[in-house]
């Protein structure tokens, strides 16, 4: 079991805050402010500079920090490991998803997979698809799930499943009188995108530069960080999205949306990405090949 002092201080490094830190960790803040302090007279430095309203590592607390990952990232196998010895699957599985897939594929993929294994604590991080990808290569995350193959080195892609993405209005909407939708069709309508970093907007804007449309010739309305903030804007008829089916099906079934097909249609594969170099337990073997083939049966 790694050093409960290396844990706090990995804490308060990534999120350079002793708030923050104690938030994450359920702790006070002054428990936290003392861990730090016991380890900074373990070594007799400081690992962080105290500045008005924040911090930042010295650079013997970088130096802390890359040893304490990999200390923390051995114990956490350890443990998977003693407990696969033991047949039972056990351990913490930290899991990062893109806001699509996180909102809407993941949470039956998670709570289906803990009733298998309830020893299993499973934690769920959710941002963008880019965001995801960096905190996987420096291995603060086992696994991403994302809406674009991985761009950074040292990282394996794997597809998990196909996703449509259709346009979305409100049914009396100018656009709603039609069957499918061209590129072109949507040049002259107000648009709703979602914001840069965001797998969704990675693949729209390539769509539309395919059928020679500039992304930054559209009408953007506005940008926006999640799929739940795009459906409340559209609801209010000031424009169109474009988002995945899985987001607005209980809409579309209620119908408050209307979900328009787009020809040719804009489909996307979605990745499942981890890092090439790090050891794979049995656990998030496991959890790989189910996420796959439950993700494909809800696609399906």
């Amino acid at each position: 079991m790694a050093d409960r002092r290396l844990q706090v201080f990995h804490a308060v490094a990534k999120h350079l805050s002793f708030t923050r830190a104690a938030d994450a960790l359920f702790m006070t803040q002054p428990a936290v402010t003392f861990q730090i302090k016991q380890l900074e007279e373990q070594y007799s430095t400081r690992l962080f500079e105290r500045r008005h309203g924040s911090i930042a590592l010295t650079p013997a607390g970088e130096l802390v920090l890359e040893y304490a990952q990999k200390i923390l990232a051995l114990s956490d196998e350890m443990d998977t490991r003693v407990g696969e010895l033991t047949g039972e699957m056990r351990g913490p599985l930290l899991v990062g998803a893109s806001t699509t897939i996180a909102e809407f594929m993941l949470p039956r993929v998670l709570g289906e997979f803990n009733a298998l294994y309830p020893q299993v604590r499973a934690r769920l991080i959710v941002a963008n698809s880019e965001s995801i990808e960096s905190r996987v290569a420096e291995h603060s995350l086992d696994l991403g799930l994302i809406e674009a193959p991985a761009k950074l080195s040292g990282l394996s892609s794997q597809i998990c499943c196909e996703d449509e993405l259709q346009v979305v209005c409100v049914p009396d909407y100018p656009l709603a009188e039609f069957q499918t939708l061209k590129p072109g069709d949507l040049a002259d309508y107000e648009f709703i995108s979602r914001e840069p970093g965001s797998g969704t907007r990675e693949i729209t804007d390539a769509y539309f530069r395919d059928h020679g449309i500039p992304p930054e010739s559209l009408k953007t309305q506005m940008e926006l960080g999640s799929p739940e903030a795009l459906k409340g804007v559209v609801s209010t008829g000031l424009g169109f999205a474009i988002v995945s089916r899985a987001v607005v099906a209980k809409e579309t079934r209620l119908g408050e949306l209307l979900g328009i097909r787009l020809d040719p249609p804009l489909k996307r594969s979605l990745y499942l990405v981890h890092p090439q170099d790090r050891f794979q337990s049995k656990l998030l073997t496991t959890f790989i090949d189910f996420a796959r083939r439950k993700l494909k049966e809800q696609a399906a």
